[in-house]
């Protein structure tokens, strides 16, 4: 039977059980399909309380380490090869001709839940602590307000942001490799200038539409891959000549998927495979992650350099702070100084140095722990709220526990234009999810406050079941 030893004094023991058991998956002494003691047993060998045996399990499951069987227990999942029969997702829907006739009467109306927004709620920004970081940095910092910053960004913001990478997301690497921008699209725009307009593209699909859009507005080649249920599928990407990929592994949009550690291992010996090809990890809302610790990035696995990171802090503050960045491979990074480095950084440096003030100080990381006690009692109020409902018996829900949104599934031979028309006539804001079937509703709670979530509810069922 399996012996650990604990630290006292360390990382929480379900923390530290967790990565001794995924120390002895990747090294092998865990073989493939071996089976992994039962949580009770377990428990009182390693004189430890149950919950934190199943906390551990619950992680390595997170990330496709280890894979539960009814009645059976857990067991090791294979991280090398990928799986021979993908399941693949439904058929491509061409869009409906009503709900492209309603886009633009819907994104004018005031909603009494905006279930398709994902701007934050103006109630959870901390204004007063914002405003008193920005009049330290005005008295503190006045030479260094009025010196334009290099490329990349000022050192300070970039520092911050390099510690806090090491510290919470197990990403270590030099502020100089960190590149901030205003918004994720500009810093794409950046990308395909340092990395060609001679190559093909690939982005998951469905997936956010925006990115293939920026590809496409400079002419790029490009390629669409299907997903299966473990997320983009390595195959179809081989086939399709791309040498860019572009995919959101933690937390896919829209759908929700979460890529195991097997798939992760897949793309990166997509990437190694040939010597240039490069994998763009979008990371965009990692820090929610309502159950067990975020996993980690593809970015901290990568041993070659063939991941870019990339992430924003638009949802974790507010959408309307267009501050986002870009982790550059070391020799990336050079070449970013040496072709592009005449560019002038985008954000101000003002805001930089509130921002970075924010993070250094540990105001960010306190933020997010009460953002994500916020998001997950929005959350679970919306998962009752569904369950009291009288859609309950046609409802069901998925991906949930990370990001936020999760996806509604609907059992009902209504049309998709309909329900969202009659729901529209209630005040409720709801779309489908585009290329993912039909009857499949994002739900996306960010903005909304936790006192309105019953009623809203109440109306979207009204629409659904009408």
């Amino acid at each position: 039977m399996l012996t650990y030893h604990f630290k006292s004094g360390g990382d929480p023991l379900y923390i530290q059980l967790y990565q001794d058991i995924k120390s002895d998956i990747l090294s092998g002494s865990l073989a493939p399909g071996e089976a992994l003691p039962g949580k009770r047993p377990f428990a009182k060998q390693l004189g430890v309380s149950v919950s934190t045996v199943e906390n551990a399990y619950g992680q390595l499951m997170a990330e496709g380490y280890i894979t539960s069987m009814p009645r059976r227990g857990f067991y090791v999942a294979e991280v090398k090869t990928l799986p021979q029969t993908p399941e693949a997702v439904p058929a491509r829907h061409e869009p409906d001709p009503v709900l492209a006739s309603l886009h633009t009467v819907l994104s004018q109306r005031h909603w009494f839940a905006d279930f398709q927004s994902n701007q934050t709620d103006p109630a959870s920004f901390p204004f007063t602590l914002w405003a008193k970081l920005t009049r330290e940095v005005l008295n503190d910092d006045q030479v260094a307000l009025m010196t334009n910053p290099p490329a990349g960004g000022t050192m300070a913001l970039r520092t911050a942001i390099a510690d806090h990478l090491r510290d919470f997301r197990g990403l270590v690497v030099a502020p100089e490799q960190i590149i901030v921008g205003a918004g994720t699209e500009y810093l794409y725009t950046l990308l395909i200038q340092l990395l060609g307009f001679d190559r093909i593209y690939a982005v998951e699909s469905p997936g956010y539409r925006k990115i293939l859009q920026v590809y496409q507005a400079h002419r790029l080649k490009t390629a669409k891959i299907a997903l299966d249920h473990q997320g983009l599928r390595p195959d179809l990407l081989e086939d399709s000549g791309a040498s860019i990929v572009h995919i959101t592994p933690s937390h896919h949009f829209p759908t929700g998927i979460t890529m195991p550690i097997a798939r992760r291992y897949e793309m990166l010996g997509w990437a190694n495979r040939s010597a240039d090809r490069i994998i763009i990890e979008d990371d965009y809302d990692s820090e929610f992650r309502m159950t067990g610790r975020p996993l980690p990035p593809l970015a901290a696995i990568d041993m070659t350099g063939r991941v870019i990171y990339m992430n924003t802090f638009t949802k974790s503050l507010a959408s309307t702070i267009r501050v986002s960045y870009m982790v550059l491979p070391p020799a990336l990074t050079a070449a970013f100084y040496r072709k592009l480095r005449f560019y002038a950084c985008t954000v101000s440096t003002f805001e930089q140095a509130a921002l970075s003030r924010f993070i250094a100080e540990g105001h960010y990381e306190k933020h997010i722990n009460r953002m994500r006690q916020t998001y997950r009692r929005r959350r679970d109020a919306l998962m009752r709220a569904v369950a009291d409902s009288p859609m309950a018996k046609i409802a069901s829900i998925s991906e949930e526990n990370a990001g936020l949104h999760f996806v509604l599934t609907l059992k009902t031979k209504k049309r998709d234009a309909d329900i969202v028309r009659d729901a529209a006539k209630r005040g409720i804001r709801v779309a489908p999810l585009e290329d993912a079937g039909a009857h499949r509703f994002l739900i996306n709670y960010s903005s909304i406050p936790e006192s309105v979530i019953p009623e809203a509810v109440r109306r979207l069922s009204e629409a659904v079941t009408a």
